[in-house]
């Protein structure tokens, strides 16, 4: 039975399991006496089960056709159509609110993204905020798989950096694609494989959070969020919850699972953890982590110099640990931010530059992880490229060593790195532009852009000088913002192959 289910259409599968996860709210609601909110997610489970089923029992006998562009395309669907089915529950258990802002939320959450349109945590029952943090997980465990199983096959996702240039050429048309003789299997294998990790993680983060003094219901959220790099809460951050800085260190642990795919799976059979170390994507992170909260301690320290608070020893360590903290927050484009983060600005006396913060989520964390932004790879090759060039001319009739592979990442590969690099700033450019036209002014646009294309939608509260709020948008630039973020979680390459007219020929 089972396995005839998992034959069924990507899409119609991934409506079953949207559809049996509004279970887990309705039972929370109904143990915690939320009687309305239990029915209201009870009833929506029920229609979409049946309407799944109906669905199924239409496309069983449908022939798969091209493997790759039809999950692709379901990917596509994915991202745009459930968070319509989605919103269903979550609109009627809110009740004061339309299903756009509904629509929107959903988006925001099944993307990763956590951006808000409800900037007060109490208007919502505890168990839609269940429902929020259980979205973001789920969304997240759907891009790491779909990364290793569809994507990497196809070249995209930041795998096109490592491809050979031959592959990625047949990679544009339909008959040359690399793909194994079944893409369901794929899905079943990798699947199977990394939800055991990813489940055994949240769970492991939601237990320390638990001894920690978090409730149960804030821990599992900030456990399932930290894992999706959501940045979803309950409570309105990291800084509102019982656990302090004891929470805030195993949060810290667990962020680097977003840095590498390495830390999920290793590329070797063998699976050796000593491959982690020569990550170059790992590495890179592990610099921005080093490198960045000491030019911000170095900023604050002068700005306490200048207000005799040097000797604050306490003051200085708050500030050292909020920039490590929060850098690595946004650079795995989580958003959360450290309750020390406020304390460096007491400190010196100066507020921290939004700018880097933006940087940080627009590089993003590794491939194949539940992070967005550029990724850390595609940075990486045009380094690579960048010092090259730079021996080039010093020594002109030099060699590059280290072998083909690193031979076709400084050039095929950082080629490909730098179209999407121009891709992306093309598409920053665009969705800004429509933002502008919708009356924000140029800063505010630019922030939901960066928020909405990087996937980390806490960073509108922190990297402007005025508090912004999606909740006071109107209806145009929310749906150009839901666009974006489907937009920043597929990718444009992906967008552009699903456009390419050979990928769609028989």
């Amino acid at each position: 039975m089972l396995a005839r289910i998992l034959k069924l259409p990507f899409f119609v599968v991934l409506m079953g399991l949207a559809g049996a996860s509004m279970l887990l709210p309705a039972l929370h609601a109904s143990f915690t006496g939320d009687h309305f909110v239990a029915r209201a997610y009870g009833y929506s489970a029920v229609l979409f089960l049946v309407l799944t089923a109906f669905i199924g029992l239409a496309t069983d006998n449908q022939k798969p056709g091209n493997l790759g562009r039809n999950h692709l395309l379901a990917m596509f669907a994915a991202f745009i159509g459930l968070p319509a089915m989605l919103a269903v529950p979550f609109n009627i258990a809110v009740g004061d609110t339309t299903f756009l802002n509904s629509y929107v939320e959903m988006v925001s959450c099944f993307t990763t993204t956590g951006a808000t349109l409800f900037d007060d945590p109490a208007r919502l029952p505890a168990s839609v905020h269940l429902w929020r943090a259980l979205v973001g997980w789920l969304g997240g465990f759907l891009v790491l798989v779909t990364a290793v199983s569809i994507l990497a096959p196809l070249n995209l996702g930041g795998f096109e950096v490592l491809a050979p240039l031959n592959n990625r050429r047949k990679s544009s048309g339909n008959k040359n694609v690399v793909w194994t003789p079944d893409g369901a299997h794929r899905l079943q294998r990798f699947g199977a494989r990394l939800f055991p990790i990813y489940a055994g993680l949240t769970f492991g983060l939601w237990i320390i959070l638990l001894l920690l003094g978090d409730t149960p219901l804030i821990a599992v959220s900030h456990a399932m969020s930290v894992l999706a790099t959501s940045g979803i809460s309950p409570v309105g951050g990291l800084e509102n919850s019982g656990s302090g800085v004891g929470g805030e260190i195993a949060v810290f642990a667990f962020l680097f699972f977003a840095l590498s795919r390495q830390t999920f799976m290793s590329d070797k059979s063998d699976g050796s953890i000593a491959q982690l170390k020569s990550d170059p994507e790992f590495r890179i992170a592990i610099l921005c982590v080093v490198a960045v909260p000491l030019l911000l301690f170095g900023r604050h320290w002068l700005g306490a110099y200048e207000v005799e608070e040097v000797a604050n020893v306490g003051g200085a360590v708050a500030a050292l640990w909020g920039g490590v903290f929060t850098v690595l927050s946004f650079l795995s484009t989580t958003g959360f931010e450290s309750a020390a983060w406020a304390t460096a600005r007491e400190w010196s006396g100066l507020a921290t530059p939004g700018i880097i913060l933006m940087g940080l989520a627009l590089i993003g964390g590794g491939v194949a992880t539940t992070a967005g932004g550029v990724k850390l790879l595609r940075v990486y090759a045009l380094y690579k490229h960048g010092v090259r060039e730079m021996d080039r001319l010093v020594h002109p009739s030099s060699v590059g060593g280290a072998g083909s592979a690193a031979r076709r990442l400084r050039r095929q590969g950082a080629y490909v790195a730098w179209v999407f690099f121009m891709l992306f700033a093309l598409s920053l450019a665009l969705v800004t532009l429509a933002l502008s036209l919708t009356g924000l002014d140029f800063q505010s646009a630019m922030i939901h852009t960066v928020a909405a294309l990087s996937t980390t939608g806490p960073i509108v509260s922190v990297a402007g000088d005025d508090v912004l709020a999606m909740s006071a948008l109107n209806s145009a630039a929310k749906l150009i913002l839901s666009g974006a973020m489907v937009l920043g979680r597929l990718e444009m390459l992906a967008i552009i192959a699903l456009l390419n007219p050979d990928f769609w020929r028989a």
